[in-house]
C-alpha cells in the first residue's frame, strides 16, 4: 500500500514537469524540421540542372596543336554536363584526354559556372607506320600528321614493336651524325628484319640478326668509298662479311644532277 502511494506521487509530481518542458521540446523539434527543410530546400536548388550551369571553359597548358574548339567537342560527346555541384570531374577529365594530341589533363571547378582545364600535349618524335605518331617514349598516338610542320625520322613496324624502333633508332641516329648522316626512315618488317634508309637516299639492308656488326661494319665501307658513295643506291650488308653495293646507273645519276 505505501509502494503504491509512493508511485503514485511520483506520477502525479513528474505531469507539472513534462507540461512545463513540453513547449521547449515543440521549439526543438520545429527548429530541427525547419532546418532540414532549409537543408534540402538548398541541396535540391544547387543540384538542379537550371541552377548554377557550367558555361565557361578556360584553357591552359603550352598548346601547339589542341584548340577550345576541340575541347568543347570532347565536352559535347558527354551524355549530360551536369551543374557545379553535381559535374563528375573524373568524366570532364576522361571527355578531353580521348583528343588525340592530349597527353595528361588535369581539371577543376571555379565557382560559379567555370571549367579549369590544364592540357598536356604529347610531342613529336617520330612519324610511325605512315599515319601515325610517337613521342619520346615510344607510345602511338593518333594526331592530325598533316599538322606537323617540322622534320622528323619515319619509323615503321608491326603492331607493338614502336618502342623497340624507336629505341634502335636513338641508339645508331648519333653514330650516323658522326659521318655527317641521319637516319631518315627505319623499317622492321614482319620477319623481324631491318632496313634504314639515310638523308642521302642509301638504303641499308640489315637483315635479323648481327645488327650491331653490321652497321659498323657499314661505317668502315663507307669512309673507304669517298666521293664514290653518291653513285651508292643501297648496301646489302646480310653476309658474315663483306657487303653487296648497288650502284645508280650512270644515266640516272647525271639525270639527277642536271635536275638539281
Amino acid at each position: 500500500m505505501i509502494y503504491q502511494a509512493l508511485a503514485k506521487g511520483r506520477r502525479l509530481s513528474s505531469s507539472p514537469l513534462m507540461r512545463r518542458h513540453a513547449p521547449g521540446g515543440l521549439f526543438l523539434l520545429a527548429v530541427l524540421l525547419l532546418i532540414g527543410i532549409l537543408l534540402y530546400s538548398t541541396v535540391s536548388w544547387m543540384w538542379d540542372d537550371q541552377r548554377l550551369p557550367l558555361s565557361k571553359i578556360v584553357l591552359q597548358g603550352d598548346l601547339k596543336y589542341v584548340t577550345p574548339q576541340d575541347v568543347q567537342h570532347a565536352f559535347g560527346q558527354l551524355d549530360h554536363i551536369g551543374t557545379f555541384m553535381s559535374q563528375n570531374i573524373d568524366d570532364l577529365q576522361k571527355s578531353v584526354e580521348s583528343i588525340p594530341w592530349v597527353e595528361h589533363a588535369s581539371i577543376r571547378k571555379q565557382w560559379p559556372d567555370t571549367i579549369k582545364v590544364f592540357l598536356t600535349e604529347y610531342h613529336v618524335t617520330a612519324f610511325w607506320n605512315g599515319n601515325a605518331l610517337l613521342n619520346g617514349k615510344g607510345k602511338v598516338f593518333h594526331g592530325d600528321v598533316s599538322l606537323v610542320k617540322d622534320e622528323h625520322v619515319k619509323l615503321y613496324g608491326p603492331k607493338g614493336t614502336a618502342p623497340e624502333v624507336l629505341k634502335v633508332w636513338q641508339k645508331y641516329n648519333p653514330e650516323f651524325k658522326q659521318l655527317g648522316l641521319h637516319i631518315s626512315s627505319l623499317l622492321l618488317n614482319e620477319r623481324r628484319a631491318w632496313q634504314i634508309i639515310l638523308d642521302n637516299g642509301i638504303r641499308l639492308e640489315l637483315g635479323k640478326e648481327s645488327l650491331d656488326e653490321r652497321i659498323q661494319r657499314f661505317f668502315l665501307l663507307y669512309k673507304k668509298l669517298g666521293d664514290s658513295v653518291e653513285r651508292i643506291s643501297y648496301i646489302d650488308l646480310r653476309y658474315d662479311t663483306g657487303a653487296a653495293v648497288g650502284w645508280i646507273p650512270e644515266q640516272e645519276l647525271t639525270q639527277e644532277k642536271a635536275d638539281d
